[in-house]
């Protein structure tokens, strides 16, 4: 962008260049001179600032759907935040990672290629902690898994792949599937060191507490669908129709709906005093006519005027009037 003088500034040039500190010739070489910035090419911008833009967006309704599934299944506090949405180089994050923690490889159908799911040991622990009965306290010393402890967290983390296909449904409609669950980030090796990466980090709190959750996409895995995270997509998906068997579906069930329906005999108003000595054969006079029409509510809307009757020896009432929209304060009272 171009940098555009003040008033004051261009005062100050002019009379540098009149009193002589500053030479005009300078002026014209620094301007010709080639202006060089550098480039890494082991960090390649892959995503762009739009691309980044929607990648949080989407795991932020990951993050809250996290959020509900732990707290249930761990029936303890648990809240889970995106904290950072970047790209970096695979090997990059190979090495932030630590030594001993847990990794879910999974596949995400049409989707080529492995993504993971990085969870940092005290969370992990404190998971399977309170899933085996603990406080979901974690261990001072992190060991590796036993095998009852590795099918648990198996189990929970491949439950976790379902917010993550919820939380994409407004873009693709992905089938994730964990593949393994490894412990030694050195034997994962799902693209090459120099790879574009986006890692999406969360901050994760479970009781006390706290540590990261990372889910590392590679750029070659998303790369068929990168025109879909552009913001104008969002914009088309949202403007986007109901087919005609959605639309048929959505009646059906709104049809099977089951609303209250109350017929209201009529109302009174009597002291404490009087209610505490009501007895049998007692009888409480209403505020309305036995000639007149019952009122008839969907919810606490009125929809009919009905009159009282019996049917096969059960009470009934028979709609006489459809009360339309706006005529409601000709039957209050």
């Amino acid at each position: 962008m171009v940098d555009v003088l003040s008033q004051n500034e261009i005062d100050a040039l002019l009379a540098a260049l009149s009193s002589g500190e500053m030479d005009a010739e300078d002026l014209k070489k620094e301007e010709t001179s080639r202006k060089v910035s550098v480039y890494d090419f082991k960090r390649a911008v892959r995503f762009s600032k739009d691309h980044i833009r929607s990648l949080t967006r989407i795991h932020e309704n990951f993050a809250r759907y996290l959020t509900t599934y732990f707290s249930a299944q761990l029936r303890t506090f648990v809240q889970i935040n995106v904290v950072d949405v970047e790209q970096l180089p695979y090997d990059e994050f190979i090495r932030s990672i630590p030594k001993m923690t847990i990794l879910n490889i999974f596949e995400a159908e049409p989707l080529e290629g492995r993504m993971v799911l990085e969870i940092h040991p005290n969370v992990a622990y404190a998971m399977l902690d309170r899933m085996l009965g603990g406080q979901g306290v974690a261990p001072a010393k992190i060991s590796n898994l036993t095998e009852i402890e590795t099918t648990v967290m198996e189990r929970i983390f491949s439950r976790t792949l379902d917010s993550l296909q919820e939380a994409w449904k407004t873009i693709i409609d992905i089938q994730p599937r964990l593949e393994a669950l490894e412990t030694n980030p050195q034997f994962m090796q799902i693209v090459s060191p120099n790879e574009t990466i986006a890692l999406i980090s969360f901050s994760t709190k479970i009781g006390d507490t706290t540590g990261m959750i990372n889910l590392c996409i590679p750029h070659v895995v998303i790369e068929p669908i990168m025109p879909r995270l552009s913001v104008h997509h969002w914009f088309v998906s949202q403007k986007k129709e109901r087919i005609p068997e959605e639309v048929e579906v959505l009646e059906q069930r709104v049809n099977k709906a089951k609303l209250p329906i109350v017929a209201e005999l009529g109302e009174t108003s009597i002291t404490i005093q009087e209610f505490l000595s009501l007895g049998v054969g007692d009888v409480l006079n209403l505020n309305k006519p036995v000639n007149e029409g019952l009122k008839i509510k969907i919810g606490d809307k009125l929809k009919f005027i009905g009159s009282p009757g019996s049917v096969r020896d059960k009470l009934a009432v028979q709609v006489d009037e459809i009360v339309n929209e706006g005529a409601v304060e000709e039957y209050d009272e």
